[in-house]
């Protein structure tokens, strides 16, 4: 059977036709073109599909998209020249870059929810991503970058 979801994505209302088991992951990527955000383990654990649902990052790899329906949705996509993408391209706080839009999303909505957030807020917060190409210290620095902290 077959559902439509409509939802808003990176600001812009969107209506898809989904069955009932569609994952948000791949609705972003084959129905809506939005390719930023990537398949990295498709259970969870790595954090490069981390979206912004109602400002909340989620791993869309773990969600249903009809779960989505009337939610406002953020993608990579629609964090584009964000203070958060500048300070990882200042901060060159990406190897391969695969990673990267799940970092950023993640710590988009760690800035939203936490203004004022300490080392502790953010260390709590970037052990949901992971990245497997680097030490963590260029993100490390990106994040601090975002909340002026000092390195």
């Amino acid at each position: 059977m077959i559902y439509p979801v409509e939802f808003q994505v990176n600001g812009e209302d969107r209506t898809v036709q989904v069955r009932a088991a569609d994952i948000l992951l791949y609705t972003l990527r084959d129905k809506l073109g939005l390719t930023g955000s990537k398949s990295g383990c498709d259970n969870g654990d790595c954090g490069t599909c981390t979206v912004l649902v109602n400002n909340l990052p989620i791993k869309s790899c773990i969600m249903l998209t009809v779960e989505g329906g009337g939610m406002h949705i953020t993608t990579i996509e629609g964090l584009k020249n964000s203070p958060t993408q500048q300070a990882f391209v200042h901060n060159q706080a990406f190897q391969c870059g695969y990673c990267t839009p799940g970092f950023i999303v993640n710590c988009e909505g760690l800035r939203i929810a936490h203004p004022n957030a300490n080392k502790e807020t953010i260390q709590l917060w970037l052990e949901s991503n992971i990245c497997r190409c680097t030490s963590y210290e260029e993100i490390h620095y990106a994040v601090k970058d975002i909340f002026k902290l000092n390195k």
